[in-house]
Order: C-alpha cells, then structure tokens, then sequence
C-alpha cells in the first residue's frame, strides 16, 4: 500500500490540529493573567486569546489549529509555543507536525551495526537492550533476558514493550509502577509518531494497540508527548519479587531512532535477585497465578538454588 504526500500531509495536519487544540485546553485564562470570563463553552484558552497572545491574526491561527494547509515559519511557531507554554518536546513535536524541515532527520535502513551486540555484551552484568522509537525490542543481552525471558521469547508485534504491557492482564504486568511509567512510554511514542504520520507501520500499530488496550486509547488520547530519558522502574518478577532499576537511554547514531537502554539497580537486594536470575536461567517469568511463598521456596533442596528474597512475593509476570 502507497500513502500519496497529499493523504500523508493532510494526515499530518490533522494530528497538528489535535494536538494544539489539547495544549490550548489545558491553560486557562489565569495561568496568562486574562481574566476568567463568563460563559466559557469549552476548557482553556479561547483561539482568539492564543492568537492575540502569540500576536498572529486570529484566522489564521483558526486555520491552523483546522488543519488547513497552511504555512507556518519557525517563528510563528515559536510564538505559540510559548504561549502554549510547551515543553523541549512538545515544542519538537509541533515543529513535526508542521513539517518543518529543520527538525527532521534524514531516515536510514532499520540493521543495527553488529558492534552493537559486541557492546550490549560487554555492558553484562547490567541488563541492557536496544529499541527503535516504537518500542520494538531489537536486540538485548542475557543480563537483560534473564529478567525478561518471556519477552524475548516473543515474535513479531508482541516483541514490543508497549504491545506487550498493555495486553497482558492486570495480575501479569510487569510493571510496578504503571501510573508514572506507562503514561511516559505512551507520550514518548506520541512524540516519535510526529516523524510518521501516515506510514502505515505505524498508524497501523496504534489503531490495533488502541483497540486492544483502552488503557493506551485513553492515554494516546491525551496527546502528551515526551523525550525518552533517565527514569526509576519498578519491576516485579515471579521468581524474586521486585527489582528497582534506574534505566539510562542513550541514542544511536544509526540506524536513526533507536536508542541503547541500560538498567542500573537501584539497591543491593535488586542486584542480588538480578544477579540470581542470571545464574538460574531456568527461571520463568511467566505467570503461573499463584502466590510463591517462603515455604514453597525451602523446597529445593539446595539453598543455592534458592531465589533470594523472603516473605511473600505477589507473583507477576513478565
């Protein structure tokens, strides 16, 4: 299937439109010294109070946040930027969307370099992985699989972070800490698809995502948008219970939009259980829906073969 720039363009200007009018709705007349006004049908700022703050004509800020195709210089932009008070991202995003050629980066072929395993290895004992802007897991080491054995055992679109944490049911998430995390991964994705509208690899991707999870509907619905970084996740394994790890993203310069992830512990007891699965790798991270308790644990015989955690661990799947 071709998508014709007209389709892909009109496609982009109708993503520009959304996301404008979510960033307007969510500054209200206070937040730039207006007064409040009556009879406010709608949230946020009015399109002529964003027009007149940024100091373009009215119709034509009207016509932009339609869709219409029309021009828009970088210093235009930059004026509603601020008046919208966006963020490093958000205000990369909306030059995306505008198709301003500043900001886009020349595409390149999806073969990561084979030095790039060479040093994923080396990175051992942290775990460590490779992702492409879509959250396709494209490469990993063994410190990375053994937390993850499930995932990686995967194929084709199940092989991705966000498909795979958003369809496994509650009980099995991985994820401890959903509220902060997943939000982040889904304006990280949001973000990325600027350089995509139209490419049906991608708008296909979220159209089945979005009908398989309601949780990422509600979320992609936002329009948030966000730059990978440095954050704390929480993971909880069936066979040792939580482990925190601080993860670092540091990009690659080819292929372009893919980024090296690094999984630092956090604390001693989730380098020991990061450890211990690394020199089990029988261990499974699939959910067997029952509790592991420290009784079931004595089991083994061996106390080496023993995860090492104590008390009762919720078991939950990766």
């Amino acid at each position: 299937m071709t998508i014709q720039p007209h389709t892909r363009t009109h496609t982009r200007r109708d993503q520009l439109a959304a996301f404008l009018r979510s960033r307007r709705e969510r500054i209200t007349p206070q937040d730039v010294g207006l007064p409040p006004g009556l009879r406010r049908r709608t949230p946020g700022l009015r399109r002529e109070e964003v027009a007149q703050l940024a100091g373009v004509g009215v119709t034509w800020y009207t016509w932009l946040e339609q869709g219409r195709p029309i021009n828009a210089s970088v210093q235009v932009l930059d004026a509603i930027a601020r008046t919208l008070r966006l963020d490093a991202a958000e205000r990369e995003h909306l030059y995306r969307l505008a198709d301003l050629p500043e900001v886009l980066q020349p595409p390149s072929g999806d073969a990561l370099e084979p030095e790039v395993q060479t040093i994923l290895d080396q990175l051992d004992p942290l775990p460590a992985c490779v992702y492409n802007n879509r959250y396709d897991l494209l490469a990993w080491n063994d410190a990375y699989a053994a937390i993850f054995s499930s995932f990686v055992r995967r194929s084709g679109c199940e092989r991705n972070a966000l498909w795979r944490i958003f369809t496994l049911p509650a009980c099995c998430c991985p994820v401890v800490n959903r509220d902060e995390e997943l939000p982040q991964m889904v304006a990280t994705l949001r973000a990325a698809f600027a350089r995509h509208v139209g490419e049906p690899a991608w708008t296909g991707f979220v159209s089945r995502l979005s009908a398989a999870s309601s949780d990422f509907a509600r979320m992609w619905a936002t329009h948030d948008v966000a730059r990978p970084g440095s954050r704390m996740k929480i993971f909880n394994h069936p066979a040792v219970g939580l482990i925190r790890m601080a993860s670092t993203s540091l990009a690659l310069p080819t292929p372009s939009e893919t980024r090296v992830v690094v999984y630092t512990p956090a604390d001693e007891e989730s380098r020991e259980r990061a450890g211990w699965l690394k020199a089990h790798p029988g261990a499974s991270s699939d959910h067997p829906h029952t509790r592991v308790t420290e009784n079931s644990l004595r089991s083994d015989s061996s106390a080496s073969h023993r995860p090492p955690t104590v008390a009762v661990i919720q078991s939950n799947a990766l």
